[in-house]
Order: C-alpha cells, then sequence, then structure tokens
C-alpha cells in the first residue's frame, strides 16, 4: 500500500487533518488502521464504494463500525451501495457513521458534503454515469464556509462541480486506471480507455484516491492500493481576518 500525502490551503480557524479510505469495497481492513492512526488524522473521510454488495456487507458494516468506534467518520455514497436497497444506508447509519447521501453539515470550521452516486436502485454497476443531483450540488455552495465535498465520481468534477465554489472534492471510483505507466491508467469505469482523471490532485481543487482494493479479477499493475491523507492549513489572509 503506498501513502500520500497534501497539505491545502483553506479558510479555516485552525489546521485540520484527515485521510481518505476510498473504494474499500467490503476488502479485509485490519492492517489498514496501524496506518491511519500514524497519521493522527481529525476524522475519516470515505468517499464511496465502501461497502461492496449485499453478499459482502457484512464485511463492509463492520469496517464502518471500527471506523466509527475510532473517529468521526463522514461518507459519502458510490455505485456500489447506490445500486442496493434503501435498507442498507440505514444499515450504514447504524455503525455510527456520518452518511452524507445528499447532504451536508458543518464541522469544525468546515461545511462538508457528501454527493451520491447517480446510480440507482436495480441499475447495473457499470457503464455510463447518471447525472447527479444537481440541486443538491447548488443549494452545497451556496452554504456559507468552507466545503469539502465527497464525490465518489470524478467524472462529475468538470461538468458538474468545477464550475462552483466547492475549496476540495475528493473522489475515488477510477482505481488509478487499473493499470498505470508512466503516471498514466489504462480504464476507468465512467471515463473509459486513458482516463484524465485518475489519482492526484487536479486544478488545486480535485482530489483523487486510487483506492484500497481490487474488487475486479483484473490484477493492478504499477498501479498499488492508497491511503491518502490531507491537511488543510488556515490561509493566512482569512486567519488575519479573524
Amino acid at each position: 500500500m503506498e501513502l500520500a500525502r497534501y497539505t491545502l490551503f483553506a479558510e479555516i480557524p485552525v489546521p485540520l487533518r484527515f485521510v481518505v479510505a476510498a473504494d474499500v469495497h467490503s476488502a479485509p481492513t485490519d492492517a489498514l488502521w496501524e496506518h491511519i492512526a500514524a497519521e493522527k488524522p481529525d476524522f475519516l473521510v470515505l468517499p464511496g464504494d465502501t461497502v461492496h454488495s449485499l453478499r459482502t456487507v457484512e464485511d463492509g458494516l463492520a469496517f464502518l463500525q471500527k471506523a466509527a468506534a475510532r473517529y468521526p467518520v463522514f461518507c459519502s455514497l458510490g455505485n456500489h451501495e447506490s445500486v442496493q436497497p434503501p435498507a442498507l444506508r440505514e444499515a450504514m447509519r447504524h455503525t455510527g457513521i456520518i452518511l452524507l447521501d445528499n447532504e451536508a453539515m458543518d464541522y469544525r470550521g468546515l461545511c462538508i458534503g457528501g454527493l451520491s452516486s447517480g446510480f440507482y436502485v436495480g441499475a447495473p454497476r457499470h457503464g455510463k454515469t447518471p447525472p447527479p443531483d444537481t440541486a443538491f450540488l447548488q443549494a452545497f455552495a451556496a452554504r456559507t464556509g468552507e466545503k469539502l465535498l465527497l464525490c465518489h465520481h470524478p467524472e462529475y468534477y468538470p461538468t458538474y462541480i468545477r464550475p462552483l465554489p466547492i475549496r476540495l472534492t475528493v473522489a475515488g471510483h477510477a482505481h488509478g486506471g487499473q493499470w498505470r505507466w508512466r503516471g498514466q491508467g489504462l480504464f476507468a469505469p465512467g471515463q473509459g480507455l486513458f482516463p484524465k482523471l485518475t489519482d492526484g490532485l487536479y486544478e488545486d481543487r480535485l482530489l483523487i484516491s486510487r483506492g484500497l482494493s481490487n474488487p475486479c479479477g483484473i490484477p493492478r499493475l504499477g498501479n498499488p492500493p492508497q491511503l491518502v491523507t490531507v491537511t488543510l492549513a488556515p490561509n493566512a489572509e482569512y486567519t488575519k481576518s479573524l
């Protein structure tokens, strides 16, 4: 597993650090907790596909329960969760995490929102990505405070998110492009061959994790699983005005 660290400036009163655990897909996570603890995060963010399927739901829920026992946890819905019956969302909430299903809340100077995957109950998990809830996005962008958005699909960013005043969007889903060569991924769901948005920081506003598991039968090549740590540092000009 690879660890990536980023420091970004934001209009917040005090520094905040969070760990991004993307695309867990109900995989075994016992070895993960030591790495997370070493980062000393203030909270965790899970931008979707924490639970893979109803067949493995108990493993995914167990991870959420362990996470919530250790840290404040903010979670959004990926395509693997959005296609499941509503009972899954209730089960996720009962683990103690904060599920943001096209919802937002204020937390320690941040406004944290979760944009749910546009996939819906009964839909296939793959294929063209359906559009998101744009009414929620507009309402979220209109809220006061510095905004952190959890959004499973990076392909939503160019059309739906970039025009809005959202400081940082955290995504997953692309799995780093599955096979990587010289920084280029081969394929990502919703983007196709040679996708543009698969890993790292884009425009200082979109952060994509390569994810923590490999749920498909195709091996990852040049693309180890990834845990991401983000430190949000107060913007100097903003703190002077407080």
